[in-house]
This record gives C-alpha cells, sequence and structure tokens, in this order.
C-alpha cells in the first residue's frame, strides 16, 4: 500500500509511506527554502518523480489559512479535533481512498507511529505545541478514548517571556516569533527560578493565566522591553520553564494511569530539558519523542493516520534519514581542491581549527542536524563555539551542541543513555569539551553508533584515538532562516560566504585553496587528560 500524506501551511511538507516504510519525507523548508515554509511545488514534483506510481490513499491534513480571515478559516477538516473522514476519490484516473483529518490528529498519530510497538494496552500521548497542549489516552485499537485539556497555546506561552522583554517586537502582537522558543531555552540556563524577583514571578503567572498574550497590556511588567538578555528575563525564562512542565506534570500524576508508556508531539518536543524531566518523572514507563515531532513531522502523521484508518496498526519502519539525496548541480571551481575523504587527515584538520561542511546522503527528517547536513568543528575551546555562531550569525548566548560517538558516552557526560535525535539534556564531565558545554554545564548530545551513521562514526573513531573521546560540534549546515542546504552550488555560496575552508559531500573532500590561514590551535595539544 502506497500512501501520500501532505500538510499544508507554514513547516509544510509532503510524506511517502509504501508498505509500512517511510520512503520519504520532504520538508517545505529544506533545500534553502525559508524556515517554517509551505510545501511548494518543486517538492511535490519530486515525489512524483522519485514514487512512480499512483498512490493507494492521498491523506492531507487540516489547517487554518491565517489570522485575520474573516468566516470560515479551515483548511480541509481544521485545526482541531480527534475525528477523521475516509473516502473513495479518483486521481489521474485510477480509483483511491482520500483522507483527512484535523491537524491535532496528525500529531497524535505521528508520535504513534514512529514509537517502538510495545504490548501495553492503553497509550498516553501528549502534544504540545503554539496552540495545542492536551494528553490523549489510546486503546489497543489506536482510538482516542480520552482527551485531557491542560494548557491553551503552551508553546506561546512559553516564548512570550522572550518577546515581552525584547523592545523590537510589537505591543500589539499576540503570537511570538517561530525562532524565539530556541533562543529562551537557551536565556534560560542563564537564570534561576528559585531566586527570582516577586514581580517577575507574578508576571510569569500572568503569562500562564492570559487568555490573549499582547505585549502592550504587560506595560506594567519587569520585563516590558527589559532586553531579552537582562537578568530578569533569563530568570523569567527558566521559571516559566519550571512552570509550565510543573502544570503539565500535574495533570499527568491526576488523569493518566502510571506505568503507560508516553508518546510526545508537537513542538514543545524539541525542548530537551522537558523531555529530560518527563523522563525522570517516573510516572511513565517509557518516554518516545520523535525526531520530527514539531510540525514538520505532521505530513508523515497524516500518512500514519490513514494508514491507521485502513489497516488498524499505525507503525510504519522509518529512517531520520528520509529526505532528498545531496543534488550535485554543479562543479565546485578550481579554487577548490578536491581529494578523496580520508578520515584520519580529516580529524587532523578539524582538530588542529578547522571548520568542516559535512555533507552525507539523504538529508535528516526534523529541524537538527545529524550527520548528514552538518558543520563539524573540534570540541575543546570557547573560540570555537563563538567562530560558529558567527559562521551561522546567531546570538552569542546560543550553545552549541555536540556529536558523541556512542562508546564514548559514558566518559564525557554523565549519562550513557542512547539519544541519537538530539533531544535530550546531559550534563558534561570532561572541563576539556568547553565549545560544547552550556553555561549550566549542559549538552544536547547527538549519540552516534556505526549502525546509526557509519561515516561520522568512523570520524569519530579517529577523533577518540587523537584525543581519548569521540567528540566534535555539530551544528547545522544552513543559512541563516534557511532550511538545511541540499545542493552543491549553495552549498559552495555558503562556503565561501562564510568562511568555512573544508565541506566534504560523501567521499569527496573540497579545501578552499582561497581561504585565510587556520587560527592557531586549540590551547590544548596534550589530549582529554581531564576526564571521568
Amino acid at each position: 500500500m502506497l500512501i501520500i500524506g501532505v500538510k499544508p501551511g507554514h513547516d509544510g511538507a509532503i510524506a511517502v509511506v509504501g508498505d509500512r516504510k517511510l520512503l520519504f519525507s520532504i520538508e517545505g523548508e529544506k533545500n534553502s527554502f525559508r524556515r517554517y515554509e509551505s510545501l511548494h511545488p518543486s517538492a511535490v514534483l519530486d515525489v512524483i518523480g522519485l514514487v512512480g506510481e499512483a498512490p493507494d490513499v492521498i491523506a492531507y491534513g487540516g489547517g487554518i489559512k491565517g489570522a485575520g480571515f474573516l468566516g470560515d478559516n479551515r483548511v480541509g477538516a481544521g485545526y482541531f479535533g480527534t475525528d477523521y473522514d475516509l473516502r473513495d476519490a479518483r486521481f489521474f484516473g485510477r480509483d483511491v481512498k482520500l483522507f483527512n483529518h484535523p491537524h491535532e490528529r496528525s500529531h497524535i498519530a505521528m508520535a504513534a507511529g514512529m514509537a517502538p510497538r510495545n504490548d501495553s494496552p492503553l497509550h498516553a500521548v501528549l502534544v504540545w505545541e503554539g496552540a495545542l497542549g492536551h494528553f490523549y489516552l489510546l486503546d489497543d485499537k489506536w482510538s482516542v478514548t480520552q482527551k485531557v485539556p491542560v494548557m491553551r497555546r503552551p508553546g506561546h506561552r512559553y516564548a512570550f517571556p522572550y518577546d515581552l522583554a525584547d523592545p523590537t517586537y510589537p505591543d500589539g502582537a499576540t503570537a511570538p516569533r517561530h525562532s524565539d522558543a530556541g533562543k529562551l531555552m537557551a536565556l534560560a540556563a542563564y537564570g534561576d527560578p528559585e531566586t527570582t524577583d516577586a514581580a517577575v514571578v507574578e508576571t510569569v503567572e500572568r503569562i500562564l493565566d492570559a487568555v490573549v498574550l499582547r505585549k502592550g497590556e504587560f506595560r506594567d511588567s519587569p520585563l516590558y522591553n527589559a532586553g531579552v538578555e537582562a537578568q530578569q528575563t533569563k530568570d523569567a525564562a527558566a521559571l516559566v520553564s519550571k512552570r509550565i512542565f510543573e502544570v503539565f506534570a500535574a495533570a499527568a500524576r491526576q488523569h493518566l494511569p502510571e506505568g503507560l508508556p508516553l508518546y510526545i508531539s508537537g513542538g514543545c518536543g524539541l525542548n530537551c530539558g522537558w523531555n529530560t524531566d518527563w523522563r525522570d518523572l517516573g510516572h511513565f514507563s517509557s518516554v518516545f519523542v520523535p525526531p520530527c515531532t514539531n510540525d514538520a513531522g505532521s505530513a508523515l502523521g497524516t500518512a500514519i493516520d490513514a494508514l491507521t484508518a485502513v489497516t488498524g496498526d499505525p507503525h510504519i519502519d522509518w529512517s531520520v534519514y528520509s529526505g532528498l539525496e545531496f543534488d550535485w548541480d554543479v562543479e565546485p571551481s578550481a579554487r577548490w581542491r578536491r581529494q578523496k575523504l580520508d578520515e584520519r587527515s580529516l580529524a587532523d584538520a578539524l582538530l588542529s581549527g578547522q571548520i568542516v561542511a559535512w555533507v552525507q546522503g539523504r538529508w535528516e527528517i526534523g529541524p537538527r542536524a545529524l550527520g548528514a547536513r552538518s558543520i563539524l568543528a573540534e570540541p575543546s575551546s570557547e573560540r570555537t563555539r563563538d567562530r560558529l555562531n558567527e559562521i551561522k550569525q546567531r546570538e552569542s548566548y546560543r550553545p552549541v551542541a555536540p556529536c558523541c560517538r556512542i562508546e564514548d558516552v559514558g566518559k564525557a557526560f554523565t549519562d550513557d543513555a542512547p539519544d541519537p535525535y538530539m533531544l535530550y539534556f546531559r550534563y558534561v564531565r570532561s572541563t576539556e569539551l568547553r565549545a560544547i558545554t552550556h553555561v549550566d554545564n549542559s549538552a544536547r548530545v547527538q549519540t552516534v553508533t556505526r549502525e546509526s551513521n557509519e561515516r561520522l562514526h568512523d570520524l569519530l573513531t579517529v577523533v577518540a584515538e587523537r584525543r581519548g573521546l569521540g567528540v566534535l560540534c555539530n551544528t547545522s549546515l544552513n543559512f541563516k532562516g534557511f532550511g538545511f542546504i541540499n545542493r552543491m552550488s549553495d552549498l559552495v555560496a555558503y562556503c565561501e560566504s562564510r568562511g568555512i575552508p573544508e565541506m566534504v559531500v560523501g567521499d569527496a573532500w573540497f579545501s578552499d585553496t582561497e581561504a585565510a590561514p587556520a587560527p592557531p590551535a586549540p590551547e590544548r595539544e596534550r589530549g582529554l587528560a581531564n576526564v571521568g
């Protein structure tokens, strides 16, 4: 059975599931389209060309037409709800099934269908994102038997302290910018919820209780236009994170049976601190968060829900590397000297301070680079973190994530559990890993096995031989405000404009002969002596 799922609107995507296997998930922002982009016709044409046959089921998720639209602003089944519609239709002269459901359902199905199978008769799903904040109980037939509303617009409430403190954010706006939640998560590490000023505490409680989050109505708050790096903003970031989790954890304890598996979906599932808190709560037997937990996975969730409606079983086989292959649309100019990739020589270049654009296979689904569209760098120097933030044109307070060979996780970090999709926090053991250590000593680690990413694992193995730990900085390969780079012309333009002197595509290694000399090697060349 071949199913095509489509997600309209922002974070648009199209996903293809054939015989219970994810074949492709193509997100609107990838290939250097703007972040959170709607589905571009080129992605649809890519799918038509790659699939090669008509689908058995066409599934599309509902949505809304946008703020300020008068009248019925639904797209398809709309945004909210847990019902679906399945009917007969025709597609290019062929009989097909046409499936439609609300956006809310796509999140439930995505988490359930991507999760590992288990024999639990009930399953708990948490959907928390910009608009939705509910728990759901699913029975053994994957039907929603109970919905537990907890909080409206948890994602918007979470990001709001950042907007309130930002003088550039307009007083009349009622929705945060998409990128503000990630910035607030970085700032929260600098704050202390236990010593927060009483007026800031009062502001946070008002944010949690407000029906409409309009900045102008908070002019009396000490956060109003205080600046995003003010200490009261950092304290508010830490406190709002703590308070939102407390509200949801209390609801889970009150309304959900203990010992169920928990599946998490929605953009709040990208908050590594919250994911770690759910895992540590002790109320659930296990916690699963898909790598495309935000709306980037909604097209896949729609396809999975259609599969469930037809067969009664949501489970699929999938790989995080289910995007498109890299498009070698041009040859790099003579400025770029080409050689065959040698992991030992590349490791030496990295550890001497070079920055490397790293492209392998098909792109990652979801928003996080996991060794297919990555920028790699040595992990020991704070200067490396600053250089990467300059390349990425990001704020200086933003942390840089590491990738770590699975064999070294317990030596480098306080938790040796696998985390192949960078979805949990752990703490850094080694004082030598300064580039990837956030101000609170945390890191968001991608664990790498030979099975999950053989070439990256091989490179990390050489790094481990050189320095004692197989750890590198790993951040996403993209222009600021755009999705992952996926063609050679964009890659060359990016590296030349941002000063990245090395790029690896598959087994081809290119070095910029016109690049400025590499900076001095990081101060410690003695290896990672302070481990454990």
